[in-house]
């Protein structure tokens, strides 16, 4: 019986090599987690190169809800077989996982592809504010309340002004919105005092003279607005990063992974991409997928601690 069982464990042994080495056979479906925006423009830049590279079509289809939850769990739930991947900024597995009682996702669901860019976060007043840089936000909010917009509670955007009151004792009041659109027109219209956003959604607006950022959270300043200092820079130990990449399920072959690594790494030296990025105000960030599963695990613990010190509860 024994030599059974091994002779066919043998005869196996090639289909997953040979599985692998012919990838991919059909299209691959890319899940995007949130509304069509800016990482949609990028996915369909790149699905240009990987069709190219690959020679199959990469279909984006939008999964959206619970922010980034529904459709990470719909790549968490597919065959580990390299054919559902999904592209999001790293808070749906990352943050989300805490705030629910059976999330259905978290890092050992998944493994990393690459990382693709980075949402930069920064704060913006209106052009009228008299608060010119992030120490004179923190001035005034000695002097007075402050409140302030974000795309959601417990966003990166909000939890990096949360470093900003952790690192400097101040307290702010944050109202969260549904999305970056809202906060950022109640900011112009004076009704808070400040946004938390990710640069794309305010670079227009800077650069029409109607908004300021006073900071950016990123380790490095914006390629684009590199007058604008970071937090560290101006002496406030608030960093916040937001990387974005793309994930396979969980168990999908190494053979796989590294063909579609590879196949992301060239897209993003790809000029139409690196257009496309520069349009959207989001710089490339091109990570590893070791780097990249290594980083969600250790962000994943990390934000555990964070929401824990908010008194966070799962939901």
């Amino acid at each position: 019986m024994r030599r059974v069982v091994l002779a066919a464990l043998l005869a196996l042994t090639p289909l997953a090599p040979a599985a692998a080495q012919s990838f991919p056979e059909r299209p691959i479906t890319m899940i995007m987690p949130y509304s069509p925006g800016a990482a949609d423009v990028l996915m369909r830049a790149m699905s240009e190169h990987l069709q190219r590279t690959l020679r199959q079509p990469l279909v984006l289809t939008t999964r959206d809800g619970a922010s980034g939850v529904v459709g990470m769990r719909v790549v968490a739930a597919a065959a580990a077989d390299g054919y559902t991947l999904g592209h999001t900024p790293m808070t749906a597995i990352v943050v989300q996982p805490h705030l629910l009682r059976n999330p259905g996702i978290g890092p050992e669901n998944f493994e990393g592809v690459c990382g693709t860019n980075e949402n930069v976060i920064t704060v913006a007043v209106r052009a009228e504010s008299p608060i010119q840089d992030l120490t004179g936000l923190v001035e005034e909010a000695r002097r007075r309340p402050l409140s302030f917009g974000s795309p959601g509670p417990n966003s990166l955007p909000q939890l990096a002004v949360w470093r900003v009151q952790r690192a400097t004792g101040v307290d702010m009041n944050h109202i969260p919105y549904r999305g970056e659109a809202p906060h950022v027109n109640d900011t112009l219209a004076g009704r808070l005092d400040f946004s938390a956003a990710i640069v794309s959604s305010v670079a227009e607006l800077v650069q029409a003279g109607r908004m300021r950022m006073l900071a950016v959270f990123s380790a490095n300043r914006h390629p684009d607005f590199p007058e604008v200092p970071t937090a560290r820079e101006q002496g406030i130990d608030a960093q916040q990063f937001s990387q974005v990449g793309i994930y396979a399920p969980r168990g999908t072959p190494a053979a796989i992974l590294d063909r579609l690594e590879e196949a992301c790494r060239t897209g993003l030296e790809d000029p139409t991409v690196r257009r496309v990025l520069a349009t959207s105000r989001s710089p490339v960030s091109f990570v590893p997928r070791a780097e990249l599963t290594q980083m969600i695990h250790a962000e994943y613990a990390n934000y555990g601690r964070i929401l824990r010190e908010l008194g966070v509860q799962p939901q």
